[in-house]
């Protein structure tokens, strides 16, 4: 069998396109399973039957379950951050908190799959640096409240908590009930917190 590949390994030298198809094959199987199933029933011997390979060709690629289901959740995340950022540059720093309300709400409810994965994932995940999800927002309210010229107001990181709390019941609330209007909801959380932030 072939030497298993380590997260060094990829960054110490570049993969071939099978390499990289393969790779990116198993990430999104991964996504799949986990969205559909849950991470326990998303095995290694799953993952390797979905894909049409063997166990060990996922571990040539992948050390463990654990490193698969990171990789696929990077991944989500990685899309996701991408899609909210290019929605924040492409307005004036005041209207970016809505944007970014709008943005994340979308692209979450545009993609339940990418939400299960996430959920579903959380139990591998380092929740270390909590302030890794309030920080980017509390910096765009920063930045809005200063395009205004308002000095200093209401505490951003609370702000900014409950802004991501208030995203997470809306995604919650459209994934147990899909008449749940969720873009209506994103403007009602937007025009609350708009009336908190430029108070």
């Amino acid at each position: 069998m072939a030497a298993r590949r380590t997260a060094s390994d990829s960054s110490d030298r570049q993969l071939s396109l099978i390499e990289r198809a393969r790779r990116d094959q198993i990430i999104q199987i991964t996504i799949d399973l986990v969205a559909e199933h849950g991470y326990a029933a998303a095995s290694l011997t799953r993952i390797a039957q979905t894909a049409g390979i063997t166990k060990g060709a996922v571990l040539y690629h992948f050390a463990s379950k654990d490193a698969v289901v990171a990789a696929a959740h990077e991944r989500v995340l990685g899309e996701l951050v991408a899609a909210v950022g290019a929605a924040v540059d492409t307005v004036p720093a005041e209207q970016a908190p809505a944007a970014y309300v709008r943005r994340m709400v979308g692209h979450l409810t545009e993609r339940p799959d990418h939400i299960r994965m996430i959920m579903g994932s959380v139990i591998i995940g380092d929740v270390s640096d909590a302030s890794a999800r309030w920080k980017p927002l509390a910096s765009l309210l920063h930045d809005a409240r200063q395009a205004r010229g308002l000095p200093p107001g209401p505490d951003l990181r609370t702000l900014a908590v409950l802004t991501g709390g208030a995203i997470d019941g809306i995604i919650g609330a459209h994934m147990q009930d899909g008449d749940f209007d969720a873009r209506d909801a994103a403007e009602t959380l937007i025009a609350m917190l708009e009336g908190a932030l430029f108070a």
